[in-house]
């Protein structure tokens, strides 16, 4: 069974930082692509960053581009969203997603498997 934990999420003034994780189990992590996610209140859910563990390809949502950046350990079968220069507009409840792929990235629409989110809020 394909299992996404999301740890990490806080409070954080803007200007601060995060970093989240997602710890990924039951099945083979070099198959897979990574994907985080995010949904603020009234907002629809959007891609924010996702990397391919078999060969380390990286995208990002351009809102994020220069301030987060994706990782992956394949030791720990864990992903990172290291979140630096906080925005307000970067709340939400993040959700880590994994789509089975092989090299190269899925769309954003293409994630089948989902955690249950860690929230993330940014005071102004």
């Amino acid at each position: 069974e394909v299992q996404l934990v999301e740890s990490g999420g806080d409070l954080v003034q803007a200007g601060g930082s995060l970093r989240l994780s997602c710890a990924a189990s039951g099945f083979t992590f070099d198959d897979y692509a990574i994907g985080w996610f995010r949904q603020a209140p009234g907002k629809e859910r959007e891609g924010v960053a996702c990397i391919s563990a078999s060969d380390g390809n990286r995208n990002y949502a351009d809102s994020v581009k220069g301030r987060f950046t994706i990782s992956s350990d394949s030791r720990k079968n864990t992903v990172y969203l290291q979140m630096n220069n906080l925005k307000p507009e970067d709340r939400g409840v993040y959700y880590c997603a994994a789509a089975k792929y092989g090299l190269g990235l899925p769309a954003w629409d293409e994630f089948d498997y989902w955690g249950q989110g860690t929230q993330v809020t940014v005071s102004s």
